[in-house]
């Protein structure tokens, strides 16, 4: 009788300490998940660095066309005889040339 008491004891506590087995259990992973984290939080997935160099690329090519508008239209004025305009043409071909060699 006493052997049968023992067991039939351990099984009726064991939906109450289910409870704690759940705590101990996220005490012990706790360390991993906050190393993983930190390990997503310092270091950038392909995904990310593609869209960054995406957006990058984006703002390189619509300065280009700034420049390029702002070119052809001084270009036109130093046609018609503007000095300043000239100047100002060479300026945004020189930025030009320096936007396409850097590299990204």
């Amino acid at each position: 009788m006493k052997r049968l008491v023992v067991p039939v004891a351990i099984l009726m506590a064991l939906p109450m300490l289910s409870g704690c087995v759940r705590t101990a259990a996220s005490i012990v992973t706790a360390p991993v998940r906050v190393a993983g984290k930190a390990v997503d939080w310092t270091t950038t997935s392909q995904s990310e660095s593609d869209e960054k160099r995406g957006r990058a690329l984006r703002k390189r090519d619509e300065e280009l066309g700034k420049l390029n508008r702002s070119y052809e239209k001084n270009t036109r004025d130093c046609q018609r005889g503007s000095e300043a305009a000239c100047d100002r043409a060479r300026n945004d071909y020189g930025a030009m040339q320096d936007l396409r060699e850097k590299a990204i």
